[in-house]
């Protein structure tokens, strides 16, 4: 997590100084990741984290204020993890489109695969209910959607993404449709394909996503080729059936 991250979250009491104090934080970290996301924020306890690591209450309070600041720490790390994975996966010479069907597809894999608790977590406590929580998740999000960002305006400035919406409502388009899937899977507790889904979402928000001039073009391209094929298809159909079959 890089400094100006942690500058957004709250302040743990006592910072880790020694490899030792170092040690103890990642233990209560990976403990507390554990229970917040078997029991949710309201059932979670400092003192079952505690018992978990077998040391005291007092101890996870020497290091984190309390219950709020050390689950937002621990969704933090979470989401820093997966940003890691984008902005270091994202084929950034690859086309508009193979990048925002990266973003799609690995925003997907990694919410529900590696995190799934903790993404209901997120969904249903973090964002509304709890005020500590939600304002750490605020810069988390803005720098979590920034890789997309990128890449709307990318497709802007090259044409192959509508410039008539602001971008912040594009991401918007983007985001939301896949948060209900995640609601879907995580809240409501329905088995989903992640891939296929993944390539349903993307093949829907990429066609919402498209200028309407070009998803003309497109569509008059598609029509063309495959008139090509037929053509070409019966060609060879009537060489193979040769003077017989006239």
């Amino acid at each position: 997590m890089t400094v100006a991250m942690k500058a957004e979250l709250p302040a743990s009491r006592r910072q880790p100084a020694g490899r030792k104090s170092q040690q103890r934080v990642k233990e209560i970290l990976q403990a507390g990741r554990d229970v917040f996301s078997e029991k949710g924020y309201e059932r979670a306890t400092t003192a079952e984290i505690a018992q978990r690591l077998g040391i005291s209450e007092a101890t996870v309070f020497s290091y984190f204020r309390g219950k709020r600041e050390l689950c937002a720490r621990v969704i933090g790390d979470w989401y820093d993890e997966i940003i890691e994975a984008i902005e270091s996966g994202l084929p950034r010479d690859g086309s508009v489109r193979q990048q925002f069907a990266f973003i799609v597809r690995t925003h997907l894999r990694l919410m529900l695969l590696n995190g799934t608790d903790l993404c209901a977590l997120v969904l249903s406590e973090g964002r509304a209910r709890h005020h500590e929580l939600s304002e750490a998740l605020t810069e988390l999000q803005r720098r979590y959607t920034a890789p997309l960002m990128r890449v709307l305006a990318q497709g802007q400035e090259t044409g192959q993404i509508r410039a008539d919406m602001p971008l912040r409502l594009l991401r918007s388009m983007v985001f939301g449709p896949m948060e209900h899937v995640l609601w879907d899977a995580t809240l409501a507790n329905r088995h989903i394909d992640i891939d296929a889904t993944a390539g349903q979402l993307i093949d829907v928000l990429w066609a919402a996503l498209m200028p309407p001039d070009l998803e003309v073009s497109a569509l008059q391209q598609f029509r063309a080729e495959v008139e090509e094929a037929n053509r070409r298809f019966e060609e060879a159909a009537g060489a193979a059936r040769g003077p017989r079959g006239r």
